[in-house]
């Protein structure tokens, strides 16, 4: 495992040492938590960036025509 230090700002420590408090977790684990899912989230918009590069219009285009022309259902309705 790697060692990392880190100087945050008072308020930003007292928030992250609050709320990993209340969930119950080291502020380690916290912060890991954080970074994980901030890293997630921006490995997965590279990664849709990249297939919404492969598409074709007229291949899309040719999915929405097989879509049946019927009213949604009650539930699906806005």
């Amino acid at each position: 495992m790697g060692t990392l230090a880190v100087k945050l700002p008072e308020s930003l420590h007292a928030k992250i040492k609050e709320l990993a408090q209340s969930e119950g977790i080291s502020i380690n684990q916290f912060l890991v938590l954080a970074a994980t899912e901030k890293m997630s989230a921006l490995l997965t918009q590279d990664y849709l960036e990249r297939e919404a590069m492969k598409g074709k219009r007229e291949d899309f285009e040719a999915v929405l025509k097989a879509v049946p022309g019927v009213e949604p259902e009650e539930y699906d309705r806005l």
